[in-house]
């Protein structure tokens, strides 16, 4: 087998391999000699993380597209990632994120901890399309068109939705074990509740209108809207709580587009017989 072929034939594990090492490798070697000398992972430090992760997906998913489909395939991802002419209806799903976050946090803030009652921090708002844009570029971009080839859209959604999270482990440890300490993993549990459930919605939206800049969007919404509405001041316990209940609640909301759309998470066509003409509905 040539070098060429190999890629091809093996450019969904490259694509991984390269995300994972790229944000890992980074993440360390920026922040890890702090973290072992048990010195306080500051801000600045966790943007120093979050450069390196957003880069990972960003640089693997062009990098491999082109070595898999050549500038074809640059230009079709190009295409995907421009088009914003979709249904309107599609717009509406951005607004998940913003309401169960309010949703699940004024509720905790009346009834847990008034530490988690949601705030308004406008500066959180720019996270959120840095995220969409580069990280969409590879995990909807790339990644996911490659891995639903082999299974259904709802379960691919799933698996890299699982992938995703493992990808979040090592800076999300570096950023935040110190503070949390003994409840870091139940924290790191909960919070990957929400990011495999919001796969699945990303990946609901992209199969119904074949844009990655939908995908984009729908990332963007949900980490920027985190950062405005909810505190990162709470108490250890407090945040294994909130990212819990929201990982549960998110994946309810995951669970209903599941049930009523299906396997494929696209919205059915019904055929007339006679004239062969299909509707959506």
């Amino acid at each position: 087998m040539s070098e060429q072929n190999f890629v091809k034939s093996h450019s969904l594990v490259i694509y991984f391999v390269l995300a994972f090492a790229i944000a890992w490798i980074g993440s360390f070697v920026l922040v890890g000699p702090k973290f072992l000398a048990g010195s306080v992972i500051e801000f600045s430090d966790i943007g120093l993380m979050a450069i390196a992760a957003l880069v990972a997906p960003f640089t693997a998913g062009l990098l491999m597209t082109y070595l898999a489909d050549g500038k074809l395939g640059i230009k079709d991802l190009f295409e995907k990632m421009r088009k914003y002419k979709v249904a309107g209806r599609w717009y509406l799903p951005l607004l998940i994120f913003p309401v169960l976050l309010l949703l699940v946090s004024v509720l905790l803030g009346v009834f847990v901890s008034s530490e988690m009652a949601p705030i308004f921090a406008i500066f959180g708002l720019f996270g959120g399309p840095l995220a969409g844009f580069f990280e969409e570029t590879g995990w909807t971009g790339f990644a996911y068109p490659k891995m639903s080839r082999k299974a259904s859209a709802l379960s691919t959604a799933i698996y890299l939705g699982i992938i995703h999270a493992i990808w979040h482990l090592l800076f999300s440890f570096l950023g935040s074990s110190n503070v949390l300490g003994g409840y870091y993993f139940p924290y790191f549990l909960g919070s990957s509740l929400h990011i495999v459930a919001l796969r699945v919605l990303i990946v609901w939206v992209y199969s119904n209108t074949d844009s990655v800049f939908l995908a984009m969007l729908m990332h963007a919404s949900s980490t920027g809207f985190y950062g405005i509405l909810i505190s990162t001041t709470m108490a250890p316990v407090n945040w294994v709580i909130f990212y819990t209940i929201y990982g549960v609640v998110l994946c309810l909301a995951a669970s209903v587009v599941a049930l009523k759309y299906g396997r494929t998470l696209k919205i059915k066509s019904h055929c007339a017989r006679r004239s062969g003409a299909c509707r959506q509905i």
